[in-house]
């Protein structure tokens, strides 16, 4: 028995439970059960469901910016070097990190955060871009779409893959022959996209990635131009 319960062990239990049954199961009474505490003593921390959401994206990105940058930064100034590499490998570290907490995506689209964890990250990868000549809100956009591509790609991927303990697993509704017997005879392009997005997701986030870097570039290029 828990004998005394405070928001990091509310949070631990939260993110644990989650892998077990995703965001519609995880609820406040689910949480006081597996802590054998009242679910009135949960409220001590957390008013209600969407404050626990937020502390616990809180703490993914905790735990994402550790992974990403142990002293500072991925080289030895703590810098990468370009741009475009910042955004390609911290896009690569964020879906890893999500993809291991179901509907990690989720938990983090839409909530504040209750620190500011993200503001040392953010800094320095704004910084990239201002060495590079960009300006502040070129910057600022490049890397919101950077970012929220990655989150809502995570969205779309774990719908499709589900568990994290076994992501080669899809999800029963999702079965790509039945969708392109459906689709086949009157949309045959959308019929074999399916294949391109969903067999090797990894290599289609990749790819994804790509094209937004190179927008990111050609934008730039075109103001200097201008």
């Amino acid at each position: 028995m828990v004998s005394r319960i405070d928001r990091n062990v509310v949070v631990e239990t939260a993110l644990r439970l989650l892998n077990e049954s995703g965001l519609d199961g995880l609820t406040l009474r689910r949480i006081a059960k597996e802590l054998d505490v009242q679910a009135p003593a949960l409220y001590w921390h957390f008013k209600n469901k969407q404050e626990l959401l937020d502390e616990m994206a809180t703490e993914i990105f905790r735990r994402l910016f550790r992974a990403t940058m142990p002293e500072g930064g991925p080289g030895a100034d703590g810098r990468w070097p370009s741009w475009r590499e910042m955004v390609f490998q911290t896009c690569v570290v964020l879906r890893r990190e999500l993809l291991r907490y179901r509907d990690g995506g989720k938990v983090v689209s839409g909530t504040r955060m209750t620190d500011d964890t993200f503001a040392a990250p953010m800094e320095l990868f704004l910084s990239h871009f201002l060495a590079a000549g960009y300006t502040l809100p070129e910057a600022s956009r490049a890397w919101w779409t950077a970012y929220n591509y990655t989150v809502g790609l995570v969205i779309e991927e774990q719908s499709v893959h589900p568990d994290p303990e076994h992501p080669e697993v899809r999800d029963p509704s999702y079965d790509q022959d039945d969708r392109e017997r459906r689709l086949g005879r009157t949309y045959p392009l959308a019929a074999q996209a399916g294949r391109t997005l969903f067999d090797d997701v990894e290599e289609a986030f990749e790819a994804g990635l790509q094209i937004i870097v190179a927008g990111i570039e050609a934008n730039h290029l075109k103001r200097l131009g201008s």
